[in-house]
């Protein structure tokens, strides 16, 4: 089938919805589906069509630095928005943004399949402002996208059971379709050389000493400041070098910061071998975020046969992948974090045994089963359609 996702920014490696994207429309062109873009990328492409930039008035800088910007949809925009639904057998709208919210509403009016997906919590919007934690601000945001763009959707699809939750509480009508965005088959692989066979050798840089791990935007709802002083707190601190792997507006910050380690953190900003590579050599991981729909990069890690350390936030999904109550600290508590990361170094029998559960655990997550969902998925909503034709027709 033809099927055009719609999304402001999809050539970005510093964005988890737009990597999935990416990930997604390759393995469904391996499917022998034709997927084309309708987006605002600088980058053109026989397989996208491309629309300009809309540069938020005195926010643009913020937007870019965390790895987005949006698409512009005034004037000649909406000729294209139209040439892309039309040439279309089915539309997935990714973002609650205005070129999600025409090209939805223009597939509407001419009866094309569409279906939405729900990836950026509220909350992570509203933390770049520092009112993340603010119940009614982000009540109202979740009303206002389900009245302006998600109530025109039959079929969603989310990452996770904790974002199903969310929208459920709030009166989301549409049916809910969990489909994690997926990891690539070389994680999985990496997994098992490192349980089963034996994990490669330290780089010199990082010979003799404890690597840890977190990989993120460097922003605040991220939370690298609390692995940062739960490092700190370690009583194996003097061993321990910590790789922060994101860009973001806080890495001038979190370098002030890290400067009180025995060893500052080391910031980098790597491609999927560079990544594997570093993670198969680490001894922990930890994602401290106290927001997240999914973390995909948190699976990323366990699959390559990491133990994670978790934040256990009520505001995030990614709590859901601890196989027992060790991964788990306080969210936004140095000192438990330091804690559960203690433990595990004090075990290190323990961490090998539940490293193996942990890269096993990964194998549900794969990008093959996720597309295959993602594919009923689409199939359900133009069956669904079909079905509402008929039902007009008669």
């Amino acid at each position: 089938m033809k099927i055009l996702f719609v999304i402001d920014t999809f050539d970005t490696s510093n964005n988890g919805t737009s990597i999935s994207a990416q990930r997604f429309a390759a393995e469904l062109r391996k499917q022998g589906h034709e997927v084309k873009i309708l987006c605002a990328d600088e980058e053109p492409s026989e397989d996208k069509f491309l629309l300009k930039e809309y540069k938020v008035p005195l926010f643009n800088p913020l937007v870019k630095k965390h790895g987005f910007s949006f698409a512009d949809v005034i004037g000649e925009s909406m000729e294209v928005i139209k040439e892309a639904v039309d040439w279309a057998d089915i539309v997935h709208c990714f973002m609650p943004f205005a070129l999600e919210m025409r090209a939805s509403a223009y597939a509407q009016e001419i009866g094309k399949p569409c279906t939405g997906a729900f990836h950026i919590q509220p909350e992570n919007i509203w933390s770049s402002v520092g009112l993340g934690k603010v119940d009614w601000i982000q009540n109202l945001t979740y009303r206002n996208f389900r009245e302006w763009h998600y109530y025109k959707f039959r079929h969603i699809h989310v990452p996770s059971e904790f974002m199903r939750g969310m929208l459920e509480e709030r009166g989301y009508q549409a049916k809910i379709h969990v489909i994690s965005n997926g990891i690539q088959d070389d994680f999985l692989a990496a997994g098992h050389r490192n349980t089963k066979e034996q994990r490669p050798k330290k780089s010199p840089e990082f010979a003799g000493k404890i690597l840890i791990m977190m990989v993120g935007r460097l922003a605040g709802e991220k939370r690298q400041d609390v692995l940062i002083n739960a490092v700190a707190q370690s009583r194996y601190a003097s061993k321990i070098q910590l790789v922060l792997a994101g860009k973001g507006p806080l890495r001038d910050e979190y370098e002030k910061l890290g400067a009180q380690l025995p060893n500052p953190p080391k910031f980098v900003y790597v491609g999927t071998e560079e990544l594997i590579g570093l993670l198969s050599q680490c001894d922990l991981y930890v994602h401290a975020s106290d927001m997240e729909s999914e973390a995909i990069s948190c699976i990323e890690a366990f699959a390559t046969g990491l133990v994670p350390v978790i934040a256990n936030s009520t505001l995030s999904a990614t709590p859901q992948f601890a196989l027992d109550g060790r991964s788990l600290f306080l969210p936004g508590n140095p000192k438990d974090c330091a804690r559960a990361i203690d433990y595990w170094l004090d075990h290190p029998s323990e961490r090998r045994y539940m490293e193996r559960l942990y890269a096993k655990a990964a194998k549900r997550y794969s990008l093959e089963n996720s597309v295959r969902l993602f594919e009923q998925m689409l199939n359900e909503e133009i069956e669904d359609n079909k079905q509402e034709k008929l039902t007009i027709t008669n």
